[in-house]
């Protein structure tokens, strides 16, 4: 305890040699290891060149608390954030949730909850930033790319007359953005992309019919695209398989087959038979054979990830992999799978590492996860395939020289070509304007202002989840109608974009005062990025060269612009398109990542009342835009009310339309007993005296007394009253007076 106090008190260590000494004083490596620094003059931080600007620039980022694991006092690694908005590393995070009795924050002791500690999810917003700042001022720079021949399609994916469902269910595909053919391996060039980049590792798309079209993943079903003859290029990690694991850097993946999937049983995911290294399978052990590298794509769909995507970037580009082993063993469900061990292999950082390099060389005879290690152990047959069990090299692999993966031989050749043409490159974007892109809110899609992290991993400002949700109850008194008590229900406060349940979280949330701060230091530093690029003259050059590409399109190039234009108009109905276009009328600037300071806040009343509407058109689909717009200036734009009043409107149209249908039922009831009454109307009274059980002439007390013979007699007459009655009316009313009437 005195070490640790004196390393404290220390005031010329800064808060990151602090760090290192209070974990060396713990390890033990203290009395051991002497610091380098000291001894090599050359490597320490005073000294010239890359590595004192690195060191530097860890420094900063150390003494920045906002980006510090609350734990390891660390640079955040994954970062993982708390429902009480701290930030954790995930490894830190998981090791506390196992070890400790009580899962709560170790510095504000808020406790976790079971459903986030059981399955935390990374903070892409907080790894974007880290990662810019760490890259600094580096641009892309844009090159000359070719446009494939395929102007017929549309930028985007169509649906024609013929579709039988809504959505994208029947859509086709829209036209294809790069040139490489659908075989094709490895990374995507920026060759090969219109806009001079190449698919980057994190980029997102809406579905996997967006995917397709950049070439990430071709096939839009399926989870493998390849041929058993060359090798599988891509996969997607989407939970179709309970035997998968995902690990992050590398993971247990599942081939295909083994399910009936004859008729309609598309979705079945019982196993029926077992798996063989045939089709897709055998293009896998193929890829992995060869060494081949294999893209790979994470969906939202994969629950039981912590490195899945959100719901509001439900796709994403992961990087390149390589399939180290595979073999076949039983699963869940007692059938042989066919299992593929991935590791990942890429130049470019995990989109939830915060480092800015990328993945190192491994020993792959050693550093084998345990995991797989014990799945091995277990193979069908002890047949299990190795990378690189032939004499040749794995086509993809590690350069010692360049320090970086590529290719060791030329690629497999392709069995299709792709169509050539021209275009220029696309506007620089640096990487800070690129994590700022990402810290955006859930429900407004703008910059966060007093931001606030769910457990769910989305962000949101503080004023959208106040509009949204303010005024609701946590809880609702349900027997206080029925005058009963303990009749309390919980109610459920869905996450606009994911619908998990943030009720209890709401409770207490706070601002999550570590991403404002990162929020305002990229602002700062997008202005600055700007400013240079305008002092340099860079924006005048992008600015030519958008009006020289104007100038070269030609009439095609017109029409489908009108074709977008149309496609557009039907897309802006909808009530968030409708804000959204809205406040860009009003700020008057293109660009969401910029925002000017003479530009009124998003709090001033016409923006809450947009809000506001564009809210409560999600909730009330059934009204029409202008009538909540209307309410909404009544109310002078008091969310509550109105909803108040929309729900009431909205019962009383549900209690008319059941009282309209009873109405219906008992009309037809009443119409077709109607001939039966006017008969019945016509019957003389002794034959209905008859039916009563009293004979004409016969007096109460008589009926009423020897009740024994009195219903005896009733009994027998019953029945030929009721002939009487039916013969009246002219057609029999039940299988009982047929049978008397026989």
């Amino acid at each position: 305890m005195k070490k640790i106090m004196e390393i404290q008190r220390d005031s010329k260590l800064t808060d990151a040699e602090k760090a290192i000494k209070r974990q060396e004083l713990l390890t033990g490596k203290w009395m051991s290891q002497p610091d380098s620094n000291n001894d090599n003059g050359t490597k320490g931080t005073n000294g010239a060149g890359p590595s004192s600007a690195a060191a530097t620039q860890e420094e900063d980022l150390m003494g920045d608390d906002t980006l510090k694991c609350a734990i390891c006092m660390q640079l955040c690694e994954r970062p993982v954030t708390a429902p009480c908005q701290h930030n954790f590393c995930l490894k830190c995070f998981q090791d506390l949730v196992a070890k400790a009795k009580k899962k709560a924050c170790p510095s504000c002791r808020h406790e976790f909850g079971a459903k986030f500690a059981a399955n935390p999810r990374v903070n892409t917003a907080l790894i974007s930033a880290i990662r810019a700042v760490k890259s600094g001022k580096k641009a892309t720079t844009a090159k000359n790319f070719v446009r494939i021949n395929n102007d017929d399609r549309p930028d985007e994916a169509f649906t024609t007359e013929r579709a039988q469902r809504a959505g994208r269910a029947n859509a086709a595909s829209g036209r294809i953005m790069v040139n490489v053919p659908n075989d094709h391996f490895g990374p995507i060039p920026p060759e090969a992309d219109p806009r001079g980049l190449g698919i980057r590792v994190g980029d997102c798309w809406k579905d996997r019919l967006d995917c397709r079209q950049w070439g990430a993943h071709f096939p839009h079903v399926a989870g493998i695209a390849g041929q058993s003859n060359v090798g599988a290029q891509s996969v997607v990690l989407s939970g179709g398989y309970e035997d998968d694991r995902d690990e992050g850097e590398w993971f247990l993946y599942t081939g295909s087959g083994g399910r009936d999937l004859s008729g309609n049983k598309r979705t079945s995911k019982v196993q029926s038979f077992n798996q063989d290294f045939t089709s897709m399978n055998q293009a896998l052990k193929l890829s992995c054979e060869r060494g081949l590298p294999v893209r790979v794509v994470r969906s939202h769909k994969e629950k039981r990830s912590a490195y899945a995507p959100t719901t509001e970037e439900p796709v994403r580009y992961d990087g390149i992999y390589r399939i180290v082993k595979c073999w076949r063993k039983k699963g869940a469900q007692g059938l042989l799978m066919c299992r593929y061990l991935f590791i990942r292999c890429d130049n470019e950082p995990a989109p939830w590492s915060s480092d800015d390099a990328g993945d190192r060389p491994r020993d792959l005879a050693k550093n084998l996860p345990k995991e797989a290690l014990a799945e091995i152990k277990e193979a069908y047959k002890k047949d299990v395939y190795t990378m690189g069990c032939g004499k040749d090299k794995p086509y993809w692999d590690w350069n010692a020289e360049k320090e970086e993966w590529g290719w060791t031989r030329p690629p497999p050749e392709s069995q299709r070509n792709g169509a050539s043409g021209s275009g220029k490159g696309r506007k620089k974007v640096s990487e800070h304007e690129k994590a700022l892109k990402e810290m955006t809110c859930g429900v407004c899609k703008e910059i966060l202002k007093l931001p606030v992290s769910a457990p769910c991993g989305h962000n949101f400002c503080k004023s959208c989840l106040d509009l949204t949700f303010g005024g609701q109850e946590f809880e609702v008194d349900t027997g206080a109608a029925t005058g009963r008590s303990l009749r309390i229900r919980k109610v459920v406060m869905p996450c606009p974009c994911c619908k998990s349940d943030l009720a209890d979280f709401l409770r207490t949330a706070q601002v999550n005062r570590d991403l404002e701060s990162m929020v305002a230091k990229l602002q700062k530093q997008v202005e600055a990025d700007k400013a240079e690029r305008i002092a340099n003259g860079e924006e005048e050059e992008e600015k030519l060269e958008e009006e020289e590409e104007d100038a070269t399109q030609t009439s095609p190039s017109i029409k489908k612009k009108g074709r977008k234009a149309t496609a557009a108009t039907s897309v802006d109905a909808s009530p968030k398109s409708a804000l959204k276009k809205k406040k860009q009328q009003q700020q008057q600037t293109p660009s969401i990542l910029v925002p000017r300071v003479g530009i009124a806040s998003r709090e001033n009343e016409a923006d809450r009342q947009a809000i506001a509407v564009a809210l409560l058109c999600s909730d009330f689909p059934d009204f029409d835009v202008g009538l909540i717009e209307a309410l909404v200036e009544q109310e002078e734009g008091d969310a509550r009310a109105v909803k108040m009043a929309l729900s009431r409107m909205k019962q009383q149209m549900v209690a008319e339309e059941k009282k309209k249908a009873k109405q219906d039922n008992g009309t037809q009831g009443a119409g077709g007993s109607s001939a039966t009454a006017a008969a019945a109307a016509v019957v003389s009274p002794a034959v209905l005296a008859t039916a009563n059980g009293n004979t004409p002439g016969s007096g109460g007390a008589k009926a009423n007394g020897a009740k024994g013979r009195t219903r005896s007699k009733s009994v027998s007459a019953a029945p030929q009253a009721e002939v009487d009655v039916a013969v009246a009316v002219g057609k029999s009313t039940s299988p009982r007076a047929k049978r008397a009437k026989k």
